[in-house]
């Protein structure tokens, strides 16, 4: 099978880019390199030794993502490419909307036009808002607390609203939780623009040196030390399940919803502790206030993924924090 990743040149994609070679597709990906790094493919192209196309070009343009399908046979589409930082989103909202669904609505334009109708969508658990509960289950109430997360919501209900025009289309929906760790080999992982937005890369930045300190937002939520619970969940891990979704998809027909997370909450505290039991390294931090929109806890159910994807994390957090600071070491400045 031949798929077309889109994004694929990101932390995420160039994850699961490696997972499709490593089990025998063909990929063709396609990213606009705004926020990733051509150089990760790169070392894809190393760490599996298998070659494959790649196209600098953005879904925005039509003409463009026509091009890569009449001249590949595509199979299936994992579709990862779009704006992701939150707090981005709430100052530039339109840039969000614009870059986040009209690129959608001309990828599926593009695939129905190429009789492509097999997907796998990124989405996020960010689509759950401020859940009333935890553990977080697939049909729980959805409602999106900031601009990307409306953009993924919205993509979702474009899918659903497509899916019932054409019983042809086949589509997961895969709602991550807290991506984090490295490739095994240390040779390719989190690379963030500027000041990180996540925590693991924060924390790895502070052990390298390149940041001075860690602010821990909030120490009074009604968690079990203050700060805020979340779930994370190894990249690899994360990426094996897209491998799984598309397994899921070659017999199945309509739209269907996954938690990819680990099922267990960690608080910013205990990530801190982990990561210095498993490097030795300590952090410098200091608590600060709140930030807006954050929430106190969100960690998945991932049931569902198990019984019908037979997909289970293989990594706990130690791998977790060591592969990320592998990561870091061996790249103290990124790609």
């Amino acid at each position: 099978m031949a798929i077309l990743v889109t994004g694929g040149a990101g932390y995420i994609g160039s994850h699961t880019c490696i997972e499709l070679l490593n089990n025998g597709f063909e990929i063709i990906v396609l990213d606009n390199l705004s926020n990733s790094k051509q150089e990760a493919l790169n070392r894809v192209k190393k760490i599996t030794n298998k070659d494959f196309k790649f196209y600098k070009y953005d879904l925005l343009c039509k003409d463009d993502v026509k091009k890569v399908f009449s001249e590949n046979k595509i199979d299936a589409v994992i579709h990862f490419a779009g704006l992701k930082a939150v707090g981005e989103s709430v100052q530039i909202p339109l840039k969000y909307y614009h870059n986040n669904i009209t690129g959608t609505l001309i990828l599926c334009e593009v695939m129905s036009k190429y009789n492509v109708k097999k997907l796998v969508f990124s989405s996020s658990a960010t689509v759950y808002g401020n859940p009333k509960q935890v553990p977080i289950t697939e049909d729980m109430p959805l409602f999106a607390t900031n601009p990307y997360g409306r953009t993924k919501l919205t993509i979702e209900e474009i899918l659903r609203d497509l899916s019932v025009s054409d019983n042809a289309w086949s589509i997961s929906l895969l709602r991550y939780f807290n991506p984090v760790g490295a490739h095994i080999s240390g040779t390719i992982g989190e690379d963030p623009n500027g000041i990180p937005n996540n925590l693991m890369p924060f924390i790895t930045q502070v052990a390298c040196g390149k940041l001075e300190q860690l602010s821990v937002f909030g120490n009074d939520y009604d968690t079990v030390d203050g700060t805020g619970v979340r779930d994370y969940i190894h990249i690899t891990d994360l990426a094996k399940g897209h491998l799984k979704a598309l397994q899921f998809l070659t017999s199945k027909q309509g739209v269907f919803t996954h938690n990819l997370g680990t099922g267990i909450g960690y608080s910013v505290l205990q990530i801190i502790n982990a990561f210095e039991q498993a490097t030795g390294i300590k952090i410098n931090y200091k608590i600060s206030e709140r930030r807006a929109g954050d929430i106190a806890i969100c960690y998945s159910d991932p049931t569902k993924a198990k019984n019908e994807l037979d997909w289970v994390v293989q990594k706990d957090l130690i791998d977790m924090c060591r592969d990320s600071w592998r990561w870091q070491s061996q790249n103290p400045k990124g790609y």
